[in-house]
């Protein structure tokens, strides 16, 4: 079992009235942190909501049946919570009701579903968190950085959801492809009436196609024979999904700079190649350059958020094709990041983005340098 980076951030709420709502993809380990957490805190009971005595219960928004739930228990933690309708309502109810003194914890596989039952009844009632598959830190916390460093290839090539990074390879293949199957967009399908299933495959391998270049909403829609309107809704959902997601561009107004373009990345390498079906080693692929990049900006992202780091990341591109990989704001800096998988080349900050911003820091990440780029 890995200690999970987030319940540093998940225990600062811990005491505080807030509900805590856990966001994050099938598999990457929601329920396991609950049964932790549980293991830390015998006043804890953990209400799975596919059990359909439990579903009924809390549908019926009677406070004496729901309390009797409870069992006494002192934190009560409601999993997979996206499959109860109107569960935001059911929260508020029983946030505001002066009965109820436990403290309220929900998880849920599905933002768009859980956010849309949440958001609105429970402005100014919860805390949301978001959990991805493992993170470098986290494993190599239990296995020691050389051991990361040895199996780099490997995460490069199956990523590193909770399920799989402990697997033998051919059981790596075998669960990467029944998880990027159907099972991963589960919610897409039941809640959002997608048409056309297919279509969202296609999207998806071209966005697995193209990572780390700028993606054209149009081309991809003349792509899959969908329109514009239908390709964005698709990528927003595979967004909420928390499958893919995308980094804008930074501009401040300059006049060759790209204002309104995106990069779409995903959560894991693993889900990206079972896409594509190609689990070829690292030593044999074309695409290892954006293997890398997708995963430096994914384990990236994992750092500032389950660490609690207040920043946004960014890409930054002009017309005539200068460009830096990753930018970080925080705190009203800037850091800058070229992603290079070759630790021989040399990369130098643009000329024309060091004379017009004023930056923190330049850096080139690479094998070498990974571990400092995770924990600068």
């Amino acid at each position: 079992m890995y200690d999970r980076e987030i319940l540093d951030s998940f225990k600062k709420w811990w005491t505080n009235e807030e509900i805590i709502i856990l966001f994050g993809a099938r598999q990457v380990g929601k329920s396991t942190l609950l049964e932790m957490l549980s293991e830390q805190f015998p006043e804890m009971i953990i209400l799975n909501c596919e059990q359909p005595v439990v579903s009924d219960i809390l549908q019926s928004k009677d406070i004496n049946r729901i309390q009797a739930l409870f069992e006494n228990k002192q934190i009560v933690a409601f999993d997979e919570a996206q499959d109860i309708p109107e569960i935001g309502k059911i929260l508020k109810l029983l946030y505001d009701d002066k009965r109820i003194q436990q403290k309220l914890i929900a998880t849920g596989s599905s933002s768009f579903e859980l956010a849309n039952k949440t958001g609105e009844p429970l402005t100014g009632r919860n805390i949301k968190f978001r959990m991805f598959p493992l993170s470098l830190s986290e494993i190599s916390n239990k296995k020691g950085y050389l051991n990361v460093a040895e199996i780099l290839n490997e995460l490069l090539v199956y990523g590193s959801y909770p399920g799989v990074i402990d697997l033998p390879v051919s059981e790596k293949k075998r669960k990467l492809l029944d998880l990027s199957g159907d099972y991963l967009f589960k919610d897409i399908y039941k809640f959002e009436q997608v048409r056309n299933p297919e279509v969202l495959r296609k999207l998806l391998k071209a966005i697995a196609l193209q990572v780390g270049n700028l993606v054209s909403v149009p081309e991809l829609a003349n792509l899959t024979g969908v329109s514009a309107i239908t390709a964005e809704r698709y990528l927003d959902l595979l967004e909420k999904s928390f499958v893919i997601f995308k980094l804008g561009s930074y501009s401040n107004n300059l006049r060759n700079e790209l204002k309104k373009s995106r990069k779409y990345y995903f959560y894991d390498n693993g889900i990206r190649n079972a896409v594509l079906n190609n689990f070829v080693s690292v030593s044999e692929r074309t695409d290892v350059g954006a293997l890398w990049e997708n995963f430096c900006v994914s384990e990236y992202l994992k750092k500032i958020e389950n660490r609690g780091i207040l920043s946004n990341l960014y890409f930054w591109r002009t017309y005539d094709g200068a460009e830096i990989d990753l930018i970080e704001e925080r705190d009203g800096k800037l850091y800058a990041f070229e992603i290079k998988w070759n630790t021989g080349k040399r990369a130098s900050i643009p000329l024309s983005f060091k004379e017009n911003y004023n930056i923190e820091s330049f850096e080139v990440v690479n094998r070498e340098k990974l571990y400092l780029f995770i924990n600068r």
